[in-house]
């Protein structure tokens, strides 16, 4: 199939922009990135067709640039720590390729993701009296060393807590930080691990969204991913930096609310068929 221009997809370098401020924005706190680009992709006017769909995945890429960016020298640790990322990585990636199309159908529907920011809200305004893990943390916890480790069955129930995320709406970052937390890990500690398991877990979407939907890819959609993904690496470490310090201070109520009050105006925009 013929990949399809810029203007037969609906979607222009403003919107690419928008979206992918948004993307930057939302990846790493915990209200939904796939959420928020779908529905400002519809509040735009965006056709939500092949290419969108690759474009709303691959430009994850730039987030997660912003990642190793800001945490190269911790992210190159000792082996351990790279196969306790493979092993919460894994539980995605296998639901991800066994039910590929399923969920990538789900990215049409508004009312899923407003149910899950609802759902989503309600635990985090609850999580830090549930999870009181708020002391502070050995930067170096992530290597299995220190006062809360990450052991490899932790790894696991994390990254099994991640494929919830594959819902839209749910957010990557929300389920592993949750799993994260159910684990005593602290939030410092859980929301840092939920930032390295990103960079595996977006790397892997994006490439097989490109491998698989490859024939979207001509020279001017190539310019609005790359264009895309910079806007999402630069707009992704000022929002990593501020989502650690707020963390630290005041927790995840707010995020609840916020995931409340969107998943409602959601709603009624639905209703009044405005998305």
């Amino acid at each position: 199939m013929e990949a399809l221009t810029p203007e037969e997809n609906f979607m222009n370098y403003l919107q690419a922009i928008i979206v992918a401020i948004v993307q930057g924005i939302t990846e790493f706190i915990p209200v939904s990135s796939t959420g928020h680009m779908i529905i400002t992709g519809k509040l735009l006017g965006i056709e939500i067709d092949d290419f969108v769909r690759l474009f709303i995945v691959c430009i994850q890429f730039g987030s997660i640039l912003a990642v190793v960016v800001l945490y190269f020298k911790r992210f190159f640790q000792t082996m351990s720590f790279y196969y306790k990322l493979f092993v919460a990585f894994l539980p995605a990636a296998i639901i991800g390729v066994l039910f590929h199309d399923y969920i990538d159908a789900l990215l049409d529907s508004a009312l899923v993701v407003a149910i899950a920011l609802i759902i989503g809200g309600v635990v985090f305004i609850f999580i830090d009296k549930l999870f009181d893990n708020s002391r502070g943390s050995d930067p170096n916890n992530t290597n299995s060393s220190g006062s809360d480790p990450i052991t490899y069955p932790k790894a696991l129930k994390i990254g099994l807590f991640q494929v919830l995320a594959m819902i839209p709406g749910v957010s990557r970052s929300a389920a592993t930080i949750i799993g994260g937390l159910t684990q005593k890990l602290s939030r410092k500690t859980a929301t840092e691990f939920s930032f390295f398991l990103a960079v595996p877990t977006m790397f892997g979407a994006t490439a097989y969204k490109l491998l698989k939907m490859h024939d979207q890819i001509n020279i001017e959609n190539l310019k609005l991913l790359l264009f895309g993904n910079l806007v999402a690496f630069i707009v992704s470490i000022i929002a990593i930096k501020g989502l650690i310090a707020y963390l630290q201070k005041h927790g995840f109520k707010l995020f609840g609310y916020y995931r409340i009050c969107v998943g409602i105006l959601i709603i009624v925009l639905v209703i009044f068929k405005v998305i």
